[in-house]
């Protein structure tokens, strides 16, 4: 099992109580995470790349943002996908580093592409790299 600071909610900055569902996490998305979620997971993923939080909300979309302190629902769904995708990295590999570069290293499972790629552009990408890891962590081929 995760980690707290493993854990998507933890990844998110978001608080979680012990008898919290993932349902929780879906009704916090949908009332709209705070904007801190993006500069948290961003510290996490990419802790030296001062502007990839823009990879994950446009900087004029993210300013506007900043003036509500809240994303919207597509957008908080977007955070929570990748947050979901590193916290399974992060419980895998158990080391930050080797997670953040696993994530941003083509793999041949995913076309080539980066792991970090493919789970930003679209949920099913995002379930194909928890697929990816799944096999490491189970033996599988990867």
């Amino acid at each position: 099992m995760a980690s707290q600071l493993a854990s998507v909610e933890g990844l998110l900055g978001l608080p979680r109580g012990p008898a919290e569902s993932r349902l929780a996490l879906a009704r916090k998305i949908l009332d709209g995470l705070p904007v801190s979620a993006v500069n948290r997971l961003a510290s996490v993923v990419a802790p030296d790349d001062n502007a990839f939080k823009y990879r994950l909300i446009p900087r004029a979309t993210l300013d506007r943002r900043n003036k509500t302190s809240r994303l919207t629902s597509e957008e908080g769904d977007r955070l929570a996908r990748l947050a979901k995708v590193m916290s399974f990295a992060l419980e895998i590999y158990r080391d930050p580093v080797k997670a953040r570069e696993f994530m941003s290293r083509g793999h041949a499972m995913l076309d080539g592409q980066s792991p970090l790629d493919v789970a930003l552009a679209t949920g099913p990408g995002a379930d194909a790299v928890i697929n990816v890891l799944g096999r490491a962590a189970y033996g599988g081929a990867a």
